[in-house]
């Protein structure tokens, strides 16, 4: 087990009953770490006889940001509540929170080839839910560092209210748009899984999940393929994939057939064109 540190929570921002976009600040302040790594957070439960219970959460603060550590949580709350959601969920600013060590690299950005050589695909981030909030630590980062890299980032969720960053990655984008691809190159694009239930009424963008993106259409292209205008390989692309298995499953069983392996499954040379990390 990691080194138990203590913080202070200084932000929450509910987006919905079940979604919170919150900030902490460690009392002995901001540790080095990567875009992509993940801390535990833990509270004492009162109905466990105060018994710390710790569970692991994406970073989606990134390293350059040394003022607070930023999360995306969901409130889980079938078939059991969650413990320590449930904590997070009736927390205020000022309160105090338990969190753990940064780690992890399943995630983590791919900097350099087998071979030593600087790793210049494309990087489309493929999520669900709160599988976005490592992405966000991942735009933050590239954009802070000035990094050139084509960076796509793909967010599926089931209501319009579940896009918990869209302003944000948007003005990205636009960034993007402005200043010329050749200085900061992303794209932004969204997908709703329920478009014909009411609350997503006025949804204009992709429908259905997010892996879909990556399916071809009747043997051509796919929506991924026609928006960078060209063939997806793995030469060219390298796909970070995070949500629930349903998403890494679906997103790996397009991306197979044309030759992609995932860090786990690398080859004998140690290549491989996909990093995931599931929430179950």
């Amino acid at each position: 087990m990691g080194t138990d540190n203590k913080a202070k929570l200084t932000y929450f921002q509910l987006l919905k009953e079940d979604l919170v976009i919150l900030r902490f600040v460690p009392y002995d302040g901001m540790p080095d770490y990567e875009a992509g790594q993940f801390l535990t957070v833990g509270f004492p439960i009162p109905a466990e006889n105060y018994k710390v219970i710790r569970r692991a959460y994406s970073i989606a603060s990134h390293p350059e940001n040394k003022k607070y550590f930023e999360l995306l949580i969901r409130w889980v709350r079938k078939p059991l509540p969650g413990r320590v959601t449930t904590m997070l969920m009736g927390s205020s600013e000022g309160d105090e929170i338990i969190w753990g060590d940064c780690v992890g690299n399943a995630l983590t950005i791919n900097e350099k080839l087998p071979d030593g050589r600087k790793d210049e695909r494309r990087i489309v981030c493929v999520s669900g839910g709160t599988g976005l909030a490592p992405f966000i630590s991942f735009a933050n980062h590239l954009h802070d560092v000035g990094d050139k890299r084509e960076i796509i980032c793909l967010h599926g969720v089931s209501y319009v209210d579940e896009l918990s960053y869209r302003d944000h990655l948007t003005k990205l984008e636009t960034e993007s748009q402005d200043r010329g691809k050749d200085k900061w190159n992303f794209t932004y694009r969204a997908s709703i899984s329920r478009p014909k239930e009411w609350f997503n009424r006025s949804w204009s963008g992709h429908k259905g999940r997010v892996e879909e993106f990556l399916k071809s259409k009747g043997g051509g292209l796919s929506a991924l393929e026609e928006l960078v205008g060209e063939k997806i390989t793995k030469d060219n692309t390298m796909f970070y994939i995070c949500g629930w298995q349903g998403t890494i499953d679906g997103s790996m069983k397009y991306l197979k057939p044309k030759g992609f392996v995932t860090m786990p499954d690398k080859r004998e040379d140690g290549s491989f064109e996909a990093k995931f990390e599931s929430y179950g």
